[in-house]
């Protein structure tokens, strides 16, 4: 079937504008290697038991993605999609637990439910989980606040609730505590024996 012209052009000027407003971004770096954390964050150890799909990554499936202008546009408009759909709530406030992770349906949550919200929809839509991976940070106001990074063939990004844009690791401000690996394990990327278990998260 012939698909009318008026059609491809406006397919063509959709993918246009979508270039236009996500342009790929400057090569990045690799986040350095880090050591085997002693243990997993608390709560990703709960949330695996009752979202075991969302911590099996397939193992014949790569640990980085290309980035090219489909992935690129892709990871930009569901780090503005969530970050506009999620309103920030502690934990104790919304689910009466100190610590809580999980993947919201109520439109309610914390820096770590953004996240996994986030990685959730991009694996849906086709990218591998190995190369998703949830990440801990410290802010400048010194706070512990939880992120989604994204290992490409250009370097690893950082979809964060706290910015829209998405930036190279190592062009935030945060200190990085600890971080997944490609096989869903987490490594501690902290220089100065700071725990990686979470005792409260910054949503802001």
């Amino acid at each position: 079937m012939r698909i009318p012209i008026a059609i491809v052009f406006a397919i063509a000027a959709q993918s246009l504008a979508a270039c236009a407003t996500n342009p790929l971004p400057s090569p990045s770096t690799p986040m350095p290697q880090g050591i085997p954390a002693q243990d997993p964050p608390p709560g990703f150890v709960s949330f695996c038991l009752r979202f075991v799909d969302q911590c099996s990554p397939n193992g014949a499936a790569p640990a980085i993605v290309a980035l090219d202008q489909p992935t690129w546009t892709l990871a930009n408009e569901v780090n503005l999609h969530w970050n506009a759909s999620i309103r920030p709530e502690h934990d104790k406030a919304h689910y009466d637990r100190a610590e809580y992770w999980t993947i919201p349906t109520d439109g309610f949550g914390d820096c770590k439910d953004y996240a996994l919200a986030k990685r959730k929809q991009l694996s849906d839509l086709g990218l591998p989980l190995k190369a998703l991976r949830l990440a801990i940070v410290e802010t400048a106001e010194n706070e512990r606040h939880a992120v989604l990074t994204i290992a490409t063939d250009k370097g690893d990004y950082v979809l964060d609730n706290l910015t829209n844009e998405i930036l190279p690791w190592n062009a935030t401000s945060y200190h990085w505590i600890a971080r997944q690996e490609a096989k869903g394990d987490w490594d501690s990327l902290s220089t100065d024996n700071r725990p990686t278990q979470i005792a409260s998260m910054a949503f802001r």
